[in-house]
């Protein structure tokens, strides 16, 4: 957590008797409303994952994060910004206002400079000389929009949220589609103890980490980065990873090699009180492109998820992806939800 009293005077400015600070787990109720009443017109609910929330403020997921909160003389909270240290020349940003506050258009102006200020410090922590700022904004919210664009934001892309509805019939074998020939699916082993074979762990970073290559905005994240991120989300379980294996035609005598791979992880409780799962990450090896690796992995999923009584499946999606995800998920009855941009602008440290 970064000294932010600090960094008051020349990064965030502030009106007479206004104070900033970091943020603790009795502001939870607060900071969930500041982002609830900014969702619910684009997503249609004003519900946050309280337990996220929690692990962001001051658990695990808060260890690569700096983050401030700014309150009013009466002490109310009226903005919540943070920069997170996602990994080597990626800091992505979060600016939450009181858009009702009395100089909310200030507020997210300061937000955002303390924002690059964080940026700028953690890229010269990791020894370079510049770093991007990734920030985002529903589609539609035209004030974030604004307030992105002023601080030196351009919009970069834009994300399907998607999900897809879950049967308890699907968890049976013979209702979805099994895996082609030759393409097989497994989830990461495991030891005796129940913790995942860390081969396997590293395999899954190495195949996505090949899978992404040619995407948008691709940057190498190292496998102890990933690793740690993903096990900082309250959602996340082990026994959510798996590996697509595709056998050579040519080589019958030969393993079978990893060539896609899933992460998924646990979504809370929804109107129907039932959790759901989500794809955190989902890619296939190009050379194994066309083969249905992707969805093989898809369907396994999606028999986990009612097997374990869940009522659906969620993932993100590049709008302009160059695989045509979109429309492999549409084809499997998934649909778009909402819509979210991300928007970046690079800093010079």
């Amino acid at each position: 957590m970064g000294d932010v009293t600090s960094l008051n005077p020349e990064h965030l400015p502030l009106p007479a008797r206004w104070t900033a600070s970091a943020p603790e787990l009795g502001d939870l109720p607060r900071l969930g409303e500041l982002r609830g009443v900014v969702a619910a017109p684009f997503t249609g609910s004003s519900v946050v994952n309280q337990d996220a929330l929690a692990a962001e403020v001051a658990g695990p997921m808060s260890w690569t994060r700096r983050q401030v909160v700014v309150r009013d003389p009466g002490g109310e909270i009226r903005a919540w910004a943070t920069a997170h240290d996602r990994a080597a020349g990626r800091v992505v940003v979060s600016v939450d206002v009181d858009r009702a506050a009395e100089g909310a258009d200030e507020l997210a102006a300061a937000g955002y400079g303390w924002a690059a200020q964080q940026g700028r410090e953690l890229a010269a922590l990791r020894g370079l000389d510049r770093t991007q700022l990734d920030a985002g904004a529903f589609a539609g919210d035209e004030r974030q929009r604004e307030w992105l664009a002023a601080a030196g934001y351009a919009q970069a892309r834009s994300w399907l949220q998607m999900s897809r509805p879950v049967v308890p019939e699907e968890a049976l074998r013979g209702v979805l589609p099994d895996p082609r020939p030759g393409v097989s699916v497994r989830q990461v082993a495991t030891h005796e103890d129940g913790l995942p074979v860390a081969e396997d762990l590293q395999t899954v970073h190495r195949v996505l980490e090949s899978a992404f290559e040619d995407h948008f905005n691709s940057y190498r994240e190292s496998f102890g980065e990933f690793l740690v991120r993903l096990r900082a989300d309250p959602g996340h379980r082990w026994d959510h990873w798996w590996l697509a294996l595709v056998a050579d035609p040519e080589r019958p005598d030969a393993e079978p090699e990893p060539m896609g791979a899933l992460v998924g992880a646990v979504l809370p409780s929804g109107a129907s009180g039932k959790e759901g799962s989500y794809v955190e990450y989902l890619g296939a090896d190009r050379r194994a492109r066309g083969r249905g690796v992707a969805t093989a992995l898809l369907f396994a999923v999606i028999r986990d998820a009612a097997a374990r009584g869940r009522d659906r499946v969620g993932l993100e999606v590049d709008a302009d992806s160059p695989t045509g995800a979109a429309s492999l998920y549409e084809s499997w009855g998934w649909r778009t939800r909402y819509v979210t941009e991300s928007w970046h602008q690079d800093v010079v440290v």
